[in-house]
């Protein structure tokens, strides 16, 4: 692909990737940086895509793990000053219960890590970042019922997972 063919094929799609970007991210500049990343990306391989056949689904495809990848950082810095909001709201909090906070923290945050990735995405995206359930449809391309499905699963499971982990220790 030369530059004439990456300005007729990638650049016209870039308000379609923009607005997927900030739909996810909810952050303009974010969305920003992950659009000017995923053109690096598609222009550091430009020699494969002679392969692929819909460009434009490819490049949200991108943007959309660029997105997540990012959605994951600011997961974990969110959980992080959470757990910091809580020892400093309240700083009579002994050293064990702040431990044990902080491992429930972490317990939660690995069970979700360790879901399928449909349920992984779709839970970060309503009970982390708080996305309505259309909103979900729109950004995972799904029907609502997948969404439902899928969010009934993951908290089932990340539930029982905590309950035994916190009753048995597992």
């Amino acid at each position: 692909m030369d530059l004439h063919a990456f300005q007729n094929r990638v650049l016209p799609v870039k308000n379609k990737l923009f607005r997927f970007a900030l739909r996810m991210l909810g952050n303009e500049d974010e969305a920003k940086d992950v659009i000017q990343e995923v053109f690096i990306r598609v222009w550091k391989g430009r020699d494969q895509l002679a392969d692929i056949e819909n460009m434009e689904a490819w490049c949200m495809q991108i943007t959309k793990n660029l997105s997540l990848d990012k959605l994951r950082v600011q997961k974990r810095m969110k959980i992080h000053s959470t757990y910091e909001r809580v020892t400093m709201q309240h700083p009579d909090v002994t050293p064990d219960v702040r431990a044990e906070l902080h491992e429930s923290m972490l317990n939660v945050n690995q069970l979700i890590a360790g879901l399928p990735e449909k349920q992984r995405q779709i839970i970060h995206l309503r009970d982390v970042e708080g996305y309505t359930y259309n909103e979900i449809c729109d950004i995972l391309e799904l029907d609502m019922n997948q969404v439902k499905v899928n969010l009934f699963r993951a908290r089932n499971a990340v539930r029982e997972k905590l309950m035994k982990i916190n009753a048995y220790g597992l």
